[in-house]
């Protein structure tokens, strides 16, 4: 029988609350407890342009404190330049949020890993696409959720 792969997908009540605080914290205190650890961010927006491509400084840092290595296409499958919601990024890049490619990069990072923390964009709602929210990913993952609050007065 094969095991289910195991996950946690990071969520926040909106952009800037410390999702990539929680999910690197939480790669690097499940690394200490002797586990191999993946870590994925599927959306990013706000990217740099780097010689090896787009890249995305909370994805960067997920992988960096991730015990598991990966290429970056499967830590972080889309990749948007502009600091705006992923589904306008995705959209002005003529590009379509496919979740069936986020979950063969889930499998991929699983295959080599006892858990693989992934971190969402935004919000709980923030759009994917012109169907999909964040929310829809970890249903797809069947994985549980982590909800990051940001305090604000």
């Amino acid at each position: 029988m094969t095991q289910k792969p195991t996950g946690i997908f990071i969520t926040g009540t909106d952009t800037g609350v410390g999702k990539t605080l929680v999910s690197v914290s939480l790669v690097k205190a499940l690394v200490k407890h002797g586990l191999r650890v993946s870590a994925m961010k599927p959306i990013a927006s706000g990217s740099e342009q780097t010689p090896a491509g787009l890249r995305n400084a909370d994805a960067m840092a997920l992988a960096a404190a991730s015990n598991v290595a990966a290429p970056y296409a499967a830590i972080n499958p889309y990749c948007f330049e502009p600091a705006i919601s992923p589904h306008i990024a995705a959209e002005e890049a003529g590009i379509d949020v496919d979740i069936r490619v986020i979950q063969r990069s889930f499998e991929t990072l699983a295959a080599g890993a006892d858990v693989v923390v992934v971190e969402g964009a935004g919000g709980w709602y923030a759009p994917i696409s012109q169907s999909l929210a964040m929310s829809d990913l970890p249903k797809s993952l069947d994985i549980p959720v982590l909800l990051v609050v940001g305090l604000r007065c």
